[in-house]
């Protein structure tokens, strides 16, 4: 069984929760997404209702328990999710929770990330940050927040990658000798 690295480490859940908190915002009233979905809190749409209403402190609660949900989904699709540095992991969590861990696992940020897993090369990794620009675009046009958002895990990302440079090894990278 994977474990949630949100539930593992409180540096890993502060940099989420952190990140995704300021760029879905908080509302505690239940609105129309810029697709027509309905949503409330920190971007959560599974089962809200327009009308629905939360306070601060629930929808704290609700983005703490969403995040280790698609935590858990986003690295089902990863070959090697504990080798990925917690910046660059944290960043690709908040596109997962943003675009929905389908989305993720579909997208050539996944396939980077997973040949990065499997070669060590931080050009794979590299190149899965940088991707991360590509996913800007809501109902089919650009939007200046996903443009913001997309740069900011981008700049997380590359952290990732710097620090995995700098350090050496993370958490996963023992590999067995035969």
């Amino acid at each position: 069984m994977s474990m949630s690295r949100i539930e593992k480490s409180v540096v890993v859940a502060a940099l989420a929760v952190g990140l995704v908190g300021v760029f879905e915002g908080l509302r505690t009233h239940a609105y129309r997404d810029p697709i027509g979905i309905p949503t409330v809190c920190y971007g959560e749409t599974r089962g809200v209702k327009m009308g629905d209403a939360y306070t601060k402190e629930q929808c704290d609660v609700m983005l703490g328990n969403a995040l280790v949900d698609f935590e858990l989904r986003m690295r089902k699709c990863l070959t090697a999710p504990d080798r990925i540095p917690d910046k660059s992991y944290v960043a690709f969590l908040s596109l997962a929770y943003n675009i929905g861990v389908g989305g993720f696992c579909k997208s050539s940020i996944a396939r980077y990330a997973n040949r990065y897993a499997s070669t060590g090369n931080l050009r794979d990794l590299t190149e899965a940050c940088n991707r991360l620009r590509l996913y800007n675009k809501a109902g089919g046009r650009v939007l200046n927040g996903l443009v913001r958002r997309r740069n900011e895990e981008r700049k997380l990302c590359l952290e990732g990658v710097r620090e995995k440079i700098v350090t050496g090894l993370v958490e996963g990278d023992a590999r067995s000798t035969e």
